[in-house]
């Protein structure tokens, strides 16, 4: 079974090339990237402690906030024994805990504890490749998913959809 929204497209090659990096991974590459671009822009920023340590005990609160509600989505995936790498056939379409106000808490988890790092190590410059990387997550992954999901679960997941933001 193809999981491509549409596998005839030329695109199709980029998509799946796309989707074999694990999104957490684009996380982490896009955070790495945005590091670079604070050290190439804004090289020996220096802020007051008093300063610094209030923007970074908020990043940490942020961080930890962001964390829980990824890892509570991933928990419930373990539980109901599905998949959590895009692309592949779920077991189980999960609509409890973190599910009831959005259709996908781990991708909001990553946001938000991406942006606790960004306070945590007190820098603005990473927040250019955050938005490159939401748009990846909104515009090829989450599509692949729904439309996999949709397949799979048919009323119950249009359903699920019309009840539940995509975000928030």
């Amino acid at each position: 079974m193809n999981n491509l929204p549409n596998s005839s497209t030329k695109h199709s090659g980029v998509f799946r090339l796309l989707l074999r990096v694990p999104v957490p991974w684009v996380f982490v590459l896009g955070y790495l990237l945005g590091v670079g671009l604070q050290r190439a822009i804004f090289p020996g920023t220096h802020y007051s402690a008093a300063t610094r340590n209030l923007v970074s005990t908020g990043g940490a609160v942020v961080f930890a906030v962001g964390a829980v509600i990824a890892g509570w989505g991933l928990i419930l995936f373990h539980r109901a024994r599905t998949t959590t790498t895009p692309g592949k056939a779920s077991n189980a379409l999960v609509m409890r805990g973190p599910y009831r106000f959005t259709r996908n808490p781990m991708y909001v988890g990553l946001i938000v504890a991406y942006v606790g790092e960004m306070g945590l190590l007190v820098q603005i410059a990473p927040l250019i490749p955050l938005l490159l990387v939401i748009a990846y997550v909104n515009w090829i992954v989450i599509p692949v998913e729904e439309n996999q999901l949709r397949g799979l679960f048919g009323k119950d997941y249009v359903q699920f959809c019309n009840g539940v933001p995509r975000w928030l």
